[in-house]
């Protein structure tokens, strides 16, 4: 059994057990968190729309963090302009714990 998850703008395939990096939640370290299913595959059968609307998926936080820093660089040939910036992207690891029906 597998499902889809929406998580901003983001879909993703999770089973149980599986860790998967999402977008940053307002969760703490060891909470439980309800995702929004978009699909469910359960004996084989895709399950959609309101039929996928009555499952939940329901995974605990295992840590907040930053990923890598990406360095952003502009400069404009022959006229001295440089800019260089840094930005490292929030994230929230989650263990997917069950998917089961409301």
């Amino acid at each position: 059994m597998y499902a889809i998850i929406d998580n901003g703008n983001k879909q993703y395939k999770v089973q149980v057990g599986d860790v998967v990096r999402l977008e940053k939640l307002d969760a703490e370290v060891g909470a439980k968190v309800e995702l929004n299913v978009v699909l469910v595959s359960e004996d084989g059968a895709l399950k959609v729309k309101e039929e996928a609307a009555g499952f939940k998926a329901v995974a605990e936080v295992v840590k907040q963090a930053k990923d890598k820093k990406v360095i952003v660089y502009k400069y404009k040939a022959k006229k001295n302009e440089r800019k260089k910036k840094g930005h490292r992207q929030p994230f929230t690891e989650v263990k997917i714990v069950e998917i089961a029906q409301k």
